[in-house]
């Protein structure tokens, strides 16, 4: 039904349920942004290469504009990050393409996430933490529940 009603299968939850499966995900959201240098970098790089408009719907206030996982492949392997989304995949035992959709689904939340009040953290990516996007899985998974 939803993205992470297939996490767990998906990235192989296993034992660990959708939470597994889930945080596998976000980490690799947050793999993105920290290589883009933050959510500015990130921002900026799917900003020039065609998704400017739903970036900026995923940093404001309002509902997060959907990509698919084309869009978003091409976006990023085009402003050179394609290859964090080959390695996690292979790390993680999954079909690239199978990835990116997911990720396309997940990657507005953490921007969202990280990005409270509106506006993108001003500043260089030296600065990014992967623990800033911790509950976000959390979150996720309650969203679904609800």
């Amino acid at each position: 039904m939803s993205i992470l009603d297939s996490l767990s299968g998906l990235l192989g939850g296993g034992g660990q349920g959708d939470a597994g499966g889930a945080s596998s995900l976000v980490n690799v959201a947050g793999q993105l942004i920290q290589q883009a240098g933050g959510v500015q970098g990130l921002a900026s790089t799917l900003q020039q290469h065609g998704l400017g408009g739903a970036v900026q719907s995923w940093i404001g206030n309002g509902a997060n504009q959907s990509v698919s996982a084309e869009q978003l492949g091409q976006a990023l392997q085009n402003g050179g990050l394609g290859s964090v989304v080959q390695e996690a995949a292979g790390k993680l035992g999954v079909d690239p393409g199978q990835l990116m959709g997911q990720l396309a689904q997940v990657l507005p939340h953490a921007v969202d996430h990280l990005t409270p009040d509106g506006q993108a953290p001003a500043g260089g990516g030296g600065g990014f933490d992967l623990s800033s996007l911790g509950g976000l899985a959390e979150k996720l998974l309650a969203a679904r529940g609800a």
